[in-house]
Parts: C-alpha cells; structure tokens; sequence
C-alpha cells in the first residue's frame, strides 16, 4: 500500500497504476523528505514532480507544506489517478490545500512551454529511459529552476549519475538504497558557469 507518509494529509492511501510505473518505495520517499524538511525545502516551495506516475512526491510535498505542485504524467491512466490521488489528499488538507495540477504530457513537451519558476523538482523517470533523454530533459528544465532551486533525479544505481554539467547544474550528493539512487543537483553557481 502506498500512502502519505507525513503533513496535513499524512496517512492518505494512493492509489498506483497497475502497470507502467515504479513508485518509489516508503524508505526511500521518507528518507528523501526528512533530507528536503532538512534543508527547509519544502515549506512554499514550488514543486515539479516529473514522470509522476500516481503523484506520490509531489503529493507527499503538498502534505508538507509545498505552495504549489505540478504532476507531469505521460501515460493518461496514471494521470488520472494521478488526479484522483491529488483530489484525495487535497479533501484530506481541506482548506489549507495547495494547488495541484495534473498535466497528460510527456515531460519534454510540458518542459518546453512551462512557466515557472520552481524551487523544487522531482525527477522519478523509467529506469530504462535513455541517458540522453534525461539530459534533454534536464537542460529543457534549467531554464524554469527558481535561484537556488533543488534537483533530484531518482534511477537505478547501476545508471550512474545524471550529466549535471550539460544541463547547466552540478551535482549536490547522492545516496543509494539498494537497487534505487537518489542524485541531488542545483543550478550551477555563476562562478562556475563562467
């Protein structure tokens, strides 16, 4: 079962795709949220959850006090859980809710004419998407990152970390849980984009 770990709607039940998706583990999603609650992420951040599948981060970032959330899901049966998890959580909130949107796109084409700026992004891709879509996709979303914005990419441990450089961000850490690793990343600093 896969659920809410913490915040206003902290133990809300979501519902995931029956094929399709890999949601992110509990462990994972808790380790990777007390990191962000850490460094004070979170709170009125504007987030991006790419690659959304049932919404699960970008929801759990709603739970947490997120001014906003985008979910970005290709596939339109996970999108539309994707929607009903979103309304769930927001019933749960009530009138503290933030607003969520759900967008049936691929990420490439959301990228291209998203606004932002977002201070929080949430990459969960296919494990096997290829590593010179991530680039693109990781270069098209420079461009909507607020200053000081975080970037986390999570794949298989086996596929190495993202090209940070090409994108114009540079790595911040990265931890694995078994076969699952998270690559933190930022805009690079003006010093070094010189």
């Amino acid at each position: 079962m896969t659920r809410i770990i913490s915040g206003a709607a902290g133990g809300v039940r979501l519902d995931v795709p029956s094929s399709g998706t890999r949601p992110t583990s509990d462990r994972v999603r808790e380790s990777l949220f007390g990191a962000l609650e850490a460094s004070d992420a979170i709170h009125g951040a504007r987030v991006v959850d790419l690659y959304a599948g049932s919404g699960a981060l970008g929801l759990e970032a709603a739970s947490r006090g997120a001014a906003s959330v985008d979910l970005v899901e290709r596939a339109k049966p996970a999108a539309a859980i994707a929607r009903r998890n979103a309304d769930g959580v927001r019933r749960a909130m009530g009138a503290g809710a933030p607003p969520v949107r759900v967008h049936a796109a691929a990420v490439g084409t959301w990228l291209r004419r998203a606004s932002g700026p977002f201070d929080l992004v949430l990459l969960d891709p296919p494990y096997d998407l290829p590593d010179a879509e991530l680039a693109e996709n990781l270069a098209a979303l420079a461009r909507v990152l607020a200053r000081g914005a975080l970037v986390i990419v999570e794949r298989a441990s086996r596929s190495g970390a993202p090209d940070w450089a090409a994108a114009g961000l540079e790595p911040l850490r990265d931890r694995a849980y078994g076969d699952t690793a998270l690559w933190w990343g930022q805009p690079a600093t003006e010093s070094q984009s010189r």
